[in-house]
């Protein structure tokens, strides 16, 4: 997709993966540093992600993150210290353009998945971009998200699959979802973590169950996806943000290891 990274449907997949949100820099780059040496061992393309602002949180009282500037500092030290590529999240198309300065791919998040202007800010910046499906789009409505962002010029597009909100404060996923978004041309990237979610059922945050990510994480790789997004904490009980649903880090490597041995036997020659 660039020179940093490679994410293709029919080749072997790629993770996403790091803290939700940033908490700290030492949290950061302890994350970082571990996830790349589980990737490294196990020959898999590591993008890593974490947020310097969680503008979508339930409660004004939630911790948002360190804010852009310091945020951005963060990330170009793992990227310095670690030679990660790495993706970020932004809320309004004003960001666009100073996070591009910093990150090697943008993320758009669900809940502004069919904001025009920040789909436009995004494409212009040149750079790959994941967009998360809406909760509330179908599969066949991304390619409007699409037609957005390559009005551009830019076509580095990856459709994120998250679930799809099941009454109230709670999500599903169709993995359906995984083979109509293929049909439209571009990578495809399945998000464990936030699919296991329950939004705003604890009233001032969000709830979610981790012990069913890994599980679908198996089934989305079994369809044949691009990459896997999974946030991960070295300790997900004490989290900022999504504590819930987080992985830990000192159990990822065995996720890994399962969700290799499914891709090889999927995409083999």
């Amino acid at each position: 997709m660039n020179n940093k990274f490679s994410v293709s449907n029919d080749d072997r997949f790629c993770l996403i993966a790091g803290p939700c949100v940033i908490e700290s820099e030492e949290q950061v780059l302890k994350t970082a540093r571990e996830l790349k040496d589980i990737t490294e061992r196990h020959d898999i393309d590591l993008i890593f992600k974490s947020s310097f602002d969680k503008a979508n949180r339930s409660s004004i009282n939630s911790y948002r993150g360190p804010g852009m500037s310091r945020g951005l500092e963060i990330l170009q030290n793992v990227k310095d210290k670690y030679n990660l590529p790495v993706i970020t999240d932004f809320h309004v198309p004003e960001q666009a353009a100073p996070v591009a300065e910093v990150v090697d791919a943008l993320q758009i998040p669900a809940f502004l998945s069919r904001q025009t202007n920040i789909l436009l800010a995004a494409g212009k910046t040149g750079l790959p971009i994941n967009v998360k499906k809406g909760q509330f789009l179908s599969a066949e409505g991304m390619d409007n998200v699409i037609n957005k962002i390559e009005s551009t010029g830019n076509e580095q597009i990856m459709l994120c699959e998250r679930g799809a909100m099941f009454g109230y404060n709670n999500l599903v996923v169709d993995m359906r979802n995984l083979d109509i978004m293929k049909e439209l041309g571009k990578p495809v990237v399945f998000d464990t973590t936030h699919s296991v979610q329950r939004p705003g059922a604890h009233g001032d945050s969000s709830g979610g169950d981790r012990r069913f990510a890994p599980s679908l994480a198996r089934a989305a790789i079994g369809v044949g996806v691009a990459g896997i997004f999974a946030e991960v904490h070295p300790d997900p009980s004490s989290a900022k943000c999504d504590a819930a649903t987080q992985l830990p880090l000192d159990e990822f490597e065995s996720h890994v290891e399962q969700w290799k041995a499914i891709d090889e036997t999927i995409k083999h020659d």
